[in-house]
């Protein structure tokens, strides 16, 4: 099945999406493609609020765009990885029977889950600006991305 179907389907069932993903052999390989595959998906929701940035402060669109880029595709992918090992060495006193490979993987996917809705943001971010509306829809994608990574990695650790 595809990715964007799994993502999908992530808003259903999202135990059993994850379940899948991450089954088989651990596969890096596979978890880098997921964590920078979410990172650039990311990256390209910031366009159009870095364009009106842009427009309303003078700055040079290329220059933002080029922080955004190194933060989002160099920074964040080792961030989380840090980060996803790190929840796996914090589930391992609590009784958490996974590995570094699942608590990672968990990671990785809720954000790719969550993706979809940072684009949205993004758009509302560009085209309305600041306000309510752009609160509203980064509180809902902060939102999505901390249940799904709770909830993978509880599936991760439980497994």
């Amino acid at each position: 099945m595809g990715v964007a179907s799994d993502i999908l389907r992530a808003y259903v069932a999202p135990r059993a999406v994850f379940r899948t993903r991450v089954g088989g052999p651990p596969r890096e390989d596979r978890a880098l493609v997921i964590v920078m595959v979410a990172c650039l998906l990311i990256f390209v929701g910031r366009w159009p609020a870095l364009q009106r940035e842009a427009l309303e402060t003078g700055q040079a669109l290329q220059m933002l765009v080029a922080a955004t880029l190194f933060a989002w595709l160099f920074i964040m992918p080792l961030a989380a990885y840090a980060v996803g090992s790190l929840s796996h060495l914090i589930a391992r006193p609590l009784g958490g029977a996974g590995s570094g490979y699942t608590a990672r993987f968990a990671l990785f996917w809720a954000l790719l889950v969550a993706s979809p809705l940072w684009l949205l943001a993004g758009l509302v971010a560009g085209l309305i600006g600041p306000g309510v509306q752009l609160q509203l829809v980064g509180a809902v994608a902060l939102a999505a991305f901390l249940v799904h990574w709770g909830i993978n990695l509880w599936t991760a650790e439980r497994t």
